[in-house]
C-alpha cells in the first residue's frame, strides 16, 4: 500500500470520525444561561430559527436566526424573581426592545458549545487515528499479507463475518450520528401580525412568528400588553437616541480626549444607546461607570450589564460597583466583560491615573440600607480614609471615582486629587471646587441618575425621572473640562454649558 493512499485513509478515517462526533455533540449540548428575567436553557439545532418557549402560560415565538449551516436554537426560560405574571411579561417586554446585550450572550453560548464541539471531534479523531496506527503497526507485515489474501478469498463463513461486523460497525455510526433530540414539535406556526394585526411596522416583529393553540387564545391580553410596551420602549428611546445624535456638545480639540461619565442605570438599558450616542457626538472612547447599574443585584439583572458592554463595545470601561450592586454578581459580570473595576489602588486606563473603589454598603429594591446603620457610617468613613491615603501617597491621581460622594468628602478637601466623580443622589451637585488642606484645589461633581429612576428602579418603556449623563475632557492625562447633558421625561435633551476644570500644578 503506498503512502500517499495510507495517508488517504487516515484522512477519511478522521474525517469519519471528527463530523458525527461534532455533530451529536453539539447538537446535543445545553448551556444554562441568565436570559433576560429568567434563569433559562440554550440547546442549539440546525432550524435555522430562535424558538423561545415561555412556559406554559404564554405562546412560543420563534424568528429566524440567520446563522451559517442553519443554525438555530431552542430558548427554554425558567424561573424569574417576579410573582406577579403582568410584571414579568412587562420586564421582559422592555428588555426585548434592547436586545443587542442578551443577543450577544447567547451568540457566545452558541460559540462556546460549538468549539468544544469541535475539540471533542479532534480529540476522537486523533484517538481513532492512533489507534488505526498501531493496530496497523500492531499487525505486522506478515499477518496482514495473510489478512488481505483472506480477504481476496474469503470462504461463506468468513463473508458472513465480515458482513456481520460491517452491518454492525454502521449501525453503531447511525445510532451516535443521526438521532437528534426528540422534539416532538408538530407546532403550527403563523406570521405574528397575523395573529395581530393591530400591531405597527417592525423590523423585528416583522419576522416574528408565534405558535398557534390554546396557549396563544388563552394569554392574548398579556402579549398583547407585552407588545405595547415592547412598542413604547422601542418608540421612545429609538427617537430619543436619534434626538441624541444631533445634539450639540463640545467635541475635544487637538490633544485633548474625552470620556463619558454613567451612574444610577437601575437595569434601564433603554438608555444605553442614547448614552453611546452622546458618547459619539463627543467623540468619546472611553466610559466611566460609577454604579449601581442594577437594582437588587441580582443574576437575573446581567442583561444591565451586558447590554452596556455590547453597546460600549471598543471602549475602555472603568467602574466601580453602587449600593444596589451588592454581591457577587455584578462585579464578577464587571470583570468578566472587561471593565476595569477599581479597588482601592491607582489604575492607568488610556492615560489617565483612576483612583476609585466600590460602596461598601449593601440595599434592597426599595430604599434604605441593609444592615446596621452605623457599621454602614463607618464602612463610608473607612472607604473615604482610604482612599485620601492613596491618593496623597501617589501623586499624580487625575480622577477618583466613587459611587457616593459621602465616600470621598475627606479625598476632596485633601486636595490629593484633580476631580472627584461620583453618582448615587440621582441629581445632580456641582461642579463645585474645594480647596485642599494641601493648599491645591479639587473639584467635585455628582451625575444625576443615567437611567432616570425612582429610587432603585428605572426600568419601564420610558423615563421614569429626568436622566443625565456627563462628558469629561482631558488633556495630558488630567480633567479640564466637564459638560453635563440632560434628559427629560417627555424626550427633550439638554446639553449644558462646558466648565473648564483648572487643575493644580502636581
Amino acid at each position: 500500500m503506498t503512502r500517499v493512499l495510507k495517508v488517504l485513509l487516515l484522512v477519511l478515517l478522521a474525517v469519519g470520525v471528527a463530523v458525527p462526533t461534532a455533530y451529536t455533540t453539539f447538537i446535543h449540548s445545553e448551556r444554562a444561561v441568565v436570559i433576560g428575567a429568567h434563569q433559562a436553557t440554550v440547546q442549539p439545532d440546525f432550524s435555522g430559527y430562535a424558538r423561545i418557549d415561555f412556559g406554559p402560560v404564554l405562546p412560543r415565538v420563534r424568528l429566524p436566526v440567520g446563522a451559517p449551516l442553519r443554525i438555530g436554537l431552542e430558548i427554554n426560560l425558567g424561573d424569574a424573581d417576579v410573582t406577579d405574571l403582568n410584571q414579568l411579561v412587562a420586564r421582559d417586554a422592555v428588555i426585548a426592545s434592547q436586545p443587542k446585550g442578551e443577543i450577544a450572550t447567547v451568540r457566545s453560548t452558541i460559540t462556546s458549545m460549538a468549539v468544544d464541539a469541535l475539540l471533542r471531534a479532534l480529540g476522537a479523531a486523533i484517538l481513532a487515528v492512533l489507534l488505526a496506527v498501531l493496530a496497523w503497526k500492531g499487525v505486522g507485515q506478515q499477518r496482514r499479507r495473510l489478512i488481505w489474501d483472506t480477504l481476496r478469498h474469503p470462504d461463506r463463513r468468513r463473508l458472513l463475518a465480515i458482513g456481520g461486523v460491517s452491518l454492525l460497525t454502521l449501525a453503531a455510526l447511525v445510532l451516535v450520528a443521526v438521532p437528534e433530540r426528540p422534539s416532538g414539535d408538530d407546532t403550527q406556526w403563523a406570521p405574528i401580525d397575523s395573529v395581530f394585526p393591530e400591531l405597527p411596522n417592525d423590523p423585528v416583529l416583522d419576522t416574528l412568528q408565534i405558535a398557534q393553540g390554546a396557549s396563544t387564545d388563552g394569554s392574548r391580553a398579556l402579549v398583547e400588553s407585552a407588545f405595547t410596551t415592547y412598542r413604547d420602549s422601542v418608540t421612545f428611546y429609538g427617537k430619543l437616541a436619534v434626538a441624541a445624535e444631533t445634539v450639540n456638545v463640545r467635541t475635544p480639540l487637538p490633544g485633548e480626549k474625552t470620556a463619558l461619565v454613567v451612574t444610577d442605570r437601575h437595569d434601564n438599558i433603554g438608555m444605553d444607546p442614547v448614552a453611546r450616542a452622546i458618547a459619539d457626538r463627543a467623540r468619546a472612547h472611553l466610559l466611566i461607570d460609577l454604579g449601581d447599574d442594577t437594582s437588587n443585584g441580582a443574576s437575573w439583572e446581567a442583561f444591565s450589564i451586558n447590554s452596556l458592554a455590547r453597546e460600549f463595545r471598543g471602549f475602555d470601561v472603568v467602574s466601580v460597583a453602587g449600593n444596589h450592586d451588592q454581591g457577587p454578581n455584578v462585579r464578577k459580570q464587571m470583570t468578566d466583560k472587561g471593565f476595569t473595576l477599581l479597588k482601592g489602588k491607582p489604575t492607568t486606563v488610556d492615560g489617565i491615573r483612576f483612583l476609585g473603589s466600590s460602596d461598601p454598603r449593601s440595599s434592597g429594591l426599595t430604599a434604605g440600607y441593609n444592615g446596621n446603620e452605623s457599621d454602614n457610617i463607618a464602612a463610608i468613613h473607612d472607604q473615604d480614609a482610604a482612599l485620601t491615603k492613596a491618593a496623597c501617597a501617589n501623586a499624580g491621581v487625575a480622577l477618583v471615582l466613587v459611587h457616593s460622594p459621602s465616600s470621598a468628602a475627606q479625598t476632596a478637601a485633601s486636595g490629593c486629587a484633580d476631580l472627584v466623580l461620583s453618582g448615587h443622589l440621582h441629581r445632580q451637585v456641582g461642579p463645585t471646587v474645594v480647596n485642599g488642606a494641601n493648599g491645591r484645589s479639587t473639584v467635585t461633581l455628582t451625575t444625576g441618575t443615567t437611567g432616570g429612576a425612582v429610587f432603585a428602579f428605572a426600568l419601564g418603556s420610558k423615563l421614569r425621572h429626568a436622566a443625565q449623563v456627563t462628558i469629561v475632557t482631558f488633556k495630558d492625562g488630567l480633567p479640564i473640562g466637564v459638560q453635563p447633558v440632560n434628559f427629560e421625561q417627555g424626550g427633550a435633551i439638554d446639553a449644558e454649558a462646558y466648565v473648564p476644570i483648572t487643575t493644580s500644578p502636581r
